[in-house]
């Protein structure tokens, strides 16, 4: 054992040598004080990152640094599909941005001329995946917002058609149980529509995608479809308003990615979609439960960012939940009443301002090369909202 004066030697060596090591280590970063101002910078940081890193013809993403991890993607079709994904995240980031350069003026224009020339050419890539869904949802995001910012008429007519034909096509990929899923591999059956496994947050995606267009440019929406999707949804659905993965899921409420810490991002998104079309159980109750549980439990989110296996984390979390499921926190949030918008966009942007990447850039699972322009374009979207919020509250 040692004695009391050696143990003070040893104590006062190890206080040295801490002294020595933190004089010479770099200082630990600190994220700025949140406020409408610092936001605007980081969002100009992120929009710099897509104007930097947009492709020559206005898109975003590419097959390539596949880093030997590749997700299942048949050729060509399912990299189009996430191109126009990609692409749709990364130009409604930027409209919501507001960025006032020129730059960010020229991005929008080459990237809303490549979504008018390439999203009716979308279709599913073969009889085994249905990934043009996340094109035709986020796609539509994108021309919600065109529309919006377009002043001659003729053009907005012209975004209006485009989106009637995005949710046409969107009709046609419904799966036979209702709603939408992304892959149709578990069984030997080639049917006309899709008859694989429509997922609850799939189905979210594409109903409140469906909705803002209906809202903002009187998009025509088929009700029989639209009720079919939402009995589909709520069939996932449990009495905790978790929200089963798939419809097959439905029947194992209780496995661990259907548990609520599985849920924690389908649920912002599911609670919302739910909500808009008129489903009277998601109350302010139920949507102020989840997104508290979303912020409170965020790092548990967080554990599983940036790792390249599909649902590694515990509860089988996927890493390319986390921006996701940010995005529709602010979906979720902004149908409460609006005094309560400003305290959860304080708290999410101390997240998103401190998860900022060097390059501007926010990404939460390696996909090929669309990772970073989906990533930044759900941060930018979710920043706007939390700066707007601020902003409102004064």
């Amino acid at each position: 054992m040692p004695t009391h004066t050696s143990r003070s030697r040893i104590f006062s060596v190890l206080f040295l040598l801490s002294n020595c090591i933190f004089a010479n280590a770099e200082p630990i970063s600190v994220a700025p004080e949140v406020t409408p101002a610092s936001i605007t910078a980081s969002i100009a940081r992120g929009v710099d990152f897509l104007i930097g890193h947009q492709n020559p013809d206005g898109s975003w993403g590419s097959a390539t640094r596949t880093k030997n991890i590749n997700i299942y993607a048949p050729l060509p079709g399912a990299h189009h599909a996430y191109r126009a994904g990609a692409s749709g995240l990364a130009l409604a980031g930027l409209l919501d941005a507001a960025d006032p350069r020129p730059t960010a003026n020229a991005a929008i224009e080459k990237a809303a001329a490549w979504s008018a020339r390439e999203l009716p050419k979308l279709r599913r890539a073969d009889p085994t995946t249905t990934y043009n869904v996340w094109g035709h949802a986020y796609g539509l995001r994108a021309i919600s917002r065109l529309y919006q910012r377009e002043t001659v008429a003729e053009k907005k007519a012209e975004w209006s058609r485009l989106a009637q034909e995005q949710v046409d096509l969107a009709n046609r990929f419904e799966d036979i149980n209702g709603g939408w899923g992304y892959l149709d591999v578990f069984d030997n059956l080639t049917t006309q529509k899709p008859s694989g496994i429509p997922t609850s947050f799939t189905t979210a995606t594409m109903l409140l995608a469906m909705d803002q267009a209906r809202t903002i440019m009187g998009v025509n929406l088929s009700e029989k479809l639209i009720q079919h999707s939402l009995v589909s949804l709520n069939a996932q659905r449990t009495p905790d308003f978790s929200y089963a993965y798939s419809f097959n899921h439905r029947m194992r409420p209780r496995t661990d990615i259907n548990r609520p810490a599985g849920s924690l991002a389908r649920s912002q998104a599911c609670n919302a979609a739910l909500r808009v079309f008129g489903e009277k159980a998601v109350t302010d109750e139920v949507l102020t439960t989840w997104s508290d549980r979303f912020l409170t439990r965020e790092g548990f989110l967080s554990n599983v960012r940036k790792r390249p296996i599909p649902h590694e984390g515990a509860f089988h979390i996927a890493g390319y939940f986390y921006y996701y499921g940010i995005y529709y926190f602010t979906e979720s949030v902004r149908l409460l009443p609006k005094d309560k918008h400003a305290a959860y966009a304080k708290r999410l942007a101390e997240i998103l301002l401190d998860r900022q990447e060097k390059d501007g850039s926010w990404w939460d699972y390696p996909l090929y090369d669309y990772h970073q322009p989906y990533g930044t374009g759900y941060t930018l979207m979710a920043l706007a909202w939390c700066r707007e919020a601020l902003e409102t509250a004064k």
